[in-house]
């Protein structure tokens, strides 16, 4: 008996990996093959790299970009990551990993150099720390690490105007690891975080190999990751801000040191880029606007929404990003939502952002979630329905639950997800949309869209929003089509601002002067969950769920 279990087990964890495998691209699988193999060929014949290689550096021409604003670093030596702090002695641990990988590779980014109150003295000691002890790192010598920490680096340098001998053999010791590991097994968000770093460096270094590999990476890159309605492919808000920010850096770095290079094409492909990006970001914000005291500028609250993987307190404020933009004479694009799958309807009383997507690229669903049809609602520029983001990366039971079916404004069918989220970064089965309708009649607006995510059981889930804009107004239908002997819940999760403020009044959930009624439900449980608040902090906030089967019927209205 104990031996069909097993063999039970193991077939269905083989097609587990069938079906996440098949959607790789080639060039992926070869990559992971062939940087295993040689890893294993170098350790048996004890190849290494070296960690110091003469180079001359060169400081470069940087217009102001966005300032950190936390202090990750306090002297004399203890670092903030993801809500969690350690002090060390005299040495660093790069490799620190008792909270998580993460915080070490936090560690080993080097942002805090860009810090407010952390001095040229501090920032070089730091650099020098790292350097000393760079042959027992292992989690700074990966690729991923070096492409951030190199830019890091040379922006520090430049902006203080050093030039450290030392210091440069050991960085471009590591532009040549960078170089013989960029992350193609990946692709997706790492592998445009390489080539913008291989630009840096080979401006730093003036080294054309350098400019040549990282031109190929993003000139193919820049245009197939950032879609035509300007989201970025991977649908996390918050990896459109940091890349964002990133392109940015790019464009900042080339138009102000054409006396090393010009590039125009690139240069071009960027700024159009960086406008639709920065006109998808406006787009999809949420929030409230203020102006100055001054009135000459606008001092946006607006916010970026959490959708897919997103935390509090990582990515650029909205804001930082327009004034950046500003900086190097950009301007946002206007651009109406499409190909990114998200789309806003804002009316006098309310803001709506319904996901009708697919969940991202199939070769690369690493930071994608079970959310297809979830919802977001603002009401009066305060959230009231959020999608509550994430708290960790770690392979643990939270993982799974934050990216699960249960923990979006969607609906689940008894029990099963949408998609199959596992791991901490893997998807298996995953749902399809199909049908997006956008319809405008008078002042109502219906979008509606059916996925197959639960096919395997024989069902459909179909959505549509009506969104009433006169009478501030909003009807969510759902449909399970096809065999529903078993029920659906729908979930509903609140900002923790209105913790001990919803009540249940028979059909409806009352939160002030908001009423959210129900039809054809079979129960209404009112429940607490713990929300996100960054990294590894939570916050007690209220859910609803509704049991119902076949259709259910969500009226949302503003009453005064």
């Amino acid at each position: 008996m104990r031996l069909v279990v097993h063999l039970i087990n193991m077939l269905k964890r083989i097609g587990l990996y069938y079906r996440t495998i098949k959607h790789l691209k080639p060039i992926q699988i070869r990559y992971r093959l062939w940087y295993m193999l040689r890893g294993k060929f170098r350790k048996l014949t004890g190849q290494t790299f070296p960690f110091s290689i003469l180079k001359e550096g060169h400081a470069l021409k940087l217009a102001l970009d966005i300032q950190v604003q936390t202090s990750s670093f306090q002297p004399p030596i203890t670092f903030t990551f993801l809500n969690q702090s350690h002090t060390f002695g005299d040495q660093i641990d790069w490799n620190f990993d008792q909270y998580s990988k993460l915080w070490a590779y936090n560690l080993n980014y080097f942002d805090y150099l860009h810090q407010r109150d952390i001095s040229k003295e501090q920032g070089l000691q730091l650099i020098r720390k790292f350097i000393e002890q760079i042959e027992t790192n292992r989690e700074g010598i990966e690729p991923y690490p070096i492409s951030l920490r190199g830019i890091n680096w040379i922006k520090f340098l430049s902006m203080h105007k050093i030039n450290d001998a030392k210091i440069d053999a050991c960085l471009y010791a590591q532009y040549r690891i960078l170089f013989d590991n960029i992350e193609y097994h990946l692709m997706g968000n790492h592998l445009l975080e390489n080539g913008c770093s291989l630009l840096f460096g080979a401006y730093y270094f003036q080294e054309e190999q350098l400019l040549k590999k990282a031109r190929k990476i993003l000139l193919e890159q820049i245009d197939e990751q950032i879609l035509s309605d300007g989201g970025h492919f991977e649908r996390s808000t918050m990896y459109h801000g940091i890349l964002l920010e990133r392109l940015m850096d790019c464009y900042n770095l080339i138009i102000n040191n054409n006396s090393v290079w010009k590039d125009d094409s690139l240069g071009r492909l960027l700024l159009e880029k960086i406008s639709k990006m920065l006109g998808w970001a406006e787009q999809l914000s949420v929030g409230s606007n203020q102006l100055t005291v001054n009135s000459e500028q606008k001092a946006s609250n607006r916010e970026l929404p959490l959708l897919n993987d997103a935390a509090m307190g990582i990515g650029p404020l909205l804001k930082d990003l327009e004034a950046y933009a500003d900086r190097l004479g950009i301007q946002a694009t206007k651009v109406k939502l499409s190909d990114s799958g998200y789309r806003k309807y804002t009316t006098e009383r309310f803001e709506l952002i319904c996901d009708v997507g697919n969940i991202g690229p199939d070769y690369i669903p690493g930071h994608a979630h079970s959310d297809t049809f979830s919802f977001i609602l603002f009401s009066d520029s305060k959230p009231v329905i959020i999608d509550p983001g994430i708290s960790t990366y770690e392979n643990n039971s939270r993982r799974l639950l934050e990216r699960s079916t249960a923990f979006h404004n969607t609906v689940q069918f008894d029990h099963k997800e949408q998609t199959e989220v596992w791991g901490a970064f893997r998807v298996g089965r995953r749902a399809k949309v199909h049908d997006v309708k956008e319809i405008k009649k008078g002042d109502q607006i219906q979008l509606s869209a059916w996925h197959d995510g639960y096919q395997t059981w024989n069902i459909k889930h179909k959505r549509s929003w009506m969104v009433k804009d006169g009478e501030n107004q909003i009807t969510i239908e759902d449909l399970l089509l096809g065999e529903t002997s078993k029920k659906g819940c729908l979930n509903l999760h609140f900002h923790p601002d209105w913790t001990g403020l919803i009540s249940l009044e028979s059909d409806c959930v009352v939160l002030k002067n908001i009423v959210i009624k129900f039809s054809d439900y079979i129960s209404i449980e009112k429940g607490i969950y713990d929300c996100p608040h960054g990294y590894n902090r939570y916050e007690k906030a209220s859910k609803v769920t509704v049991a119902f089967k076949e259709k259910l019927t969500t009226d949302i209205q503003k009453i005064s």
